[in-house]
């Protein structure tokens, strides 16, 4: 299945995910932690991230003042060389990248800067994520964006139905 299929999907099955992410919410199974990370794995032996690269084409991540020290460092930059290159200051005041596809994104949808990169882009897509229904709107934002979350939220559906 190609990205724009994906994301058909997605958008007409987001309210149908949203309300089942809600359902998690009011009545959480005792083992919720378990299953996620569960599905998780198996999703991700199914989707190869570096085969779409979506997230890093599309969104940019937050960058923590953390993430800024650790990436300036790795590139051998000043922190304020790198914001002033890489950063820019979104409506929230979040630090974010100026332009996408990210700068740091390779040809072949790896990233450069992989072993020190941002910490919202190690836990994308949290599908693995403890308390999973704390992020219910984030995830089905995630389903359009990312293959991965969107099957992610099906097997779930799939395997909590009464």
């Amino acid at each position: 299945m190609n990205l724009s299929e994906y994301k058909k999907l997605a958008e007409q099955k987001s309210k149908e995910h949203k309300k089942f992410l809600e359902g998690l919410k009011k009545k959480t199974p005792k083992n919720l932690d378990y299953i996620v990370e569960e599905i998780h794995e198996e999703v991700f032996e199914e989707i190869d991230c570096l085969s779409c690269a979506n997230c890093c084409k599309t969104t940019g991540p937050l960058y923590t003042e953390k993430d800024i020290e650790r990436i300036a460092k790795h590139l051998r930059m000043k922190v304020a060389d790198f914001e002033a290159k890489f950063l820019r200051t979104d409506e929230d005041g979040d630090k974010v990248l100026q332009n996408l596809p990210c700068y740091f994104l390779n040809e072949d949808n790896t990233c450069s800067i992989y072993e020190v990169r941002p910490k919202a882009c190690r836990e994308y897509p949290h599908t693995d994520r403890k308390k999973i229904y704390q992020i219910n709107n984030l995830m089905v934002k995630n389903t359009i964006i990312c293959p991965a979350a969107y099957t992610w939220v099906e097997k779930m559906m799939k395997r909590l139905k009464n």
